[in-house]
């Protein structure tokens, strides 16, 4: 509790947490905006589909691209990056054709794909040395909280002002970004100066924190999409299925908090071995045992299965740490894209042997995932590095 604490006494770690919560509030938005979209332009269920997988194909594809970037100038242009986003997205509710809104959430995708990078580097930097596993998980969950208030302040909007309503949605992204801009125009982090050549990556444990994560996106992402398709299948009403989605998001951003307060008294790959363990029964509970009791079951499946994500773009971070912001790219950007595909694939297996068969495939994941883990580099290997990390000339001061 401490060290969260002392997190959210960091005034630009908190600015970012509330603009990354801003950001991936979208996410959760698109898919209200459906049933408007489907009226308005007279689509069916596979084409509007077409509006998320621009958001999600742009901001995955770019990610490491920004990373290279992030690592060679600097991340000034972080805030601009949320406001390129909320800009773009708010102009959604507007456009005449529906081949406009799907560029129109490409292009918000890429500040998206922009804003992940650059914000993964700078709280990196912002990072206090005791503490550091907890103050990144408390940055990350601002994000997974925007993903469960997105359908919430969505539905809200667009009832009181129609599909005009996504233009309210620029204020927050707006705010964020406008201390964000002004704080790193003048202590800003900004590119580094290398003075010695980096240390080499080791290739094994790096593959492995990727597998990890790759793993554990599949899970987290068909879990949270099906919920409720599946609890609507079994006559469940949308009063009761929505809550559990939301439970199953929010105990996610809970068990992250979690995860990283105990990862700085224990080390990473021991929280995450233990969270892979326990998902095994919490997961297999989740979906074997459909019902009211589901509730308690998506509270495990949060805090465990979902729990690790900060826990490994940290690791990929100081495995790759003369290229932090590449490092943040790709593990941030293999997160939407594992979800991307498994979806469908989860999907594909529940037409042919049905629904709860092909969510229990999840079961099967997790397990397959421990041995992975043990791959995972431990303490000693992450502290010898940090030892030898190039050191830098830095050009300006880390944003307060």
């Amino acid at each position: 509790m401490t060290e969260v604490l002392n997190a959210l006494r960091n005034r630009g770690l908190v600015t970012l947490m509330f603009g990354h919560m801003s950001l991936d509030s979208y996410v959760g938005l698109i898919p209200v905006l459906y049933p408007l979209l489907i009226r308005r332009f007279d689509l069916d269920l596979a084409t509007v589909g077409l509006v998320s997988l621009a958001y999600t194909g742009c901001s995955s594809i770019s990610q490491p691209l920004f990373g290279i970037l992030a690592d060679r100038y600097g991340t000034r242009l972080t805030g601009l990056a949320l406001v390129w986003t909320g800009s773009t997205f708010a102009t959604a509710g507007f456009v005449p054709t529906f081949p406009a809104l799907v560029a129109v959430a490409g292009l918000a995708g890429l500040g998206s794909g922009a804003f992940h990078p650059f914000g993964a580097l700078t709280v990196r930097r912002l990072l206090p040395e005791r503490g550091a596993n907890t103050a990144m998980s408390v940055y990350v969950t601002g994000g997974t909280v925007g993903v469960a208030l997105g359908p919430l302040v969505g539905v809200v909007l667009l009832a009181l002002l129609g599909i005009r309503g996504t233009a309210v949605m620029l204020v927050p992204s707006l705010a964020c970004a406008s201390y964000l801009l002004l704080a790193m125009r003048s202590r800003g982090v900004a590119s580094a100066r290398r003075v010695r050549p980096p240390a080499p990556v080791p290739l094994l444990p790096l593959v492995a924190t990727v597998a990890v994560m790759a793993s554990r996106n599949w899970t987290v992402i068909t879990l949270e999409s099906f919920t409720p398709t599946w609890y609507h299948l079994l006559g469940y009403p949308a009063w009761f299925y929505g809550p559990l989605a939301t439970t199953l998001v929010l105990a996610s951003a809970m068990g992250s908090v979690g995860a990283g307060s105990l990862a700085d008294r224990f080390g990473r790959r021991a929280v995450i071995l233990a969270t892979l363990i326990g998902s095994v029964p919490a997961v297999w509970l989740f979906v074997s045992l459909p019902g009211p009791q589901a509730f308690g079951w998506a509270v495990l499946v949060g805090g465990l299965a979902a729990c690790s994500g900060p826990l490994t773009l940290m690791m990929a971070q100081e495995l790759m740490a003369h290229r932090a912001g590449l490092a943040s790219g790709l593990i941030l950007g293999l997160a939407f894209i594992t979800g991307a595909i498994g979806v469908p694939v989860t999907g594909a297996v529940a037409d042919r042997w049905g629904l709860q068969a092909a969510l229990l495939l999840q079961v099967a994941v997790v397990a397959a995932t421990i041995p992975v883990a043990l791959l995972l580099p431990g303490e000693r290997l992450l502290r010898r590095l940090r030892t030898a990390e190039p050191a830098v000339a830095p050009e300006s001061s880390p944003a307060p």
